[in-house]
């Protein structure tokens, strides 16, 4: 079971007790009044979907009820860091190396070596 750590609540609770809200710090234009149709569905719909670190909002529905903010591994789905909604983004040289898995390294990207499949190939 994937344990969240809520940073209202201060607590690791199960996952069943959150819900994903989405890609945190996108930038909002000041007015939409001047976007044009593809602009704005840009800004709503488009996102990055990167394979490695990724920045969200949660939100701990069973619990307290608020949303924050979380730095995960979207390959392996380790949560890096949770923090408040407001507080900046965390930088990631004070992450360190927590992003990374031992078997799963973004750095190399591209890399058949370094796929799921080539793992499993290797394991056997």
């Amino acid at each position: 079971m994937l344990l969240i750590h809520c940073p209202y609540c201060e607590e690791e609770r199960p996952e069943l007790e959150f819900r994903h809200a989405g890609e945190a710090h996108v930038p909002r234009p000041a007015g939409d009044a001047g976007l044009s149709d593809e602009e704005t569905a840009h800004r709503l719909y488009y996102r990055s979907n990167e394979r490695g670190l990724v920045f969200e909002r949660w939100r701990h529905g069973s619990g307290c009820g608020k949303f924050f903010n979380a730095a995960r591994h979207s390959v392996t789905d380790k949560f890096v860091v949770t923090y408040k909604t407001g507080e900046p983004k965390p930088e990631l040289a004070d992450l360190g190396d927590a992003d990374f898995d031992a078997n799963v390294n973004p750095r190399v990207q591209g890399d058949p070596a370094h796929t799921p499949a080539a793992r499993t190939e290797a394991q056997q």
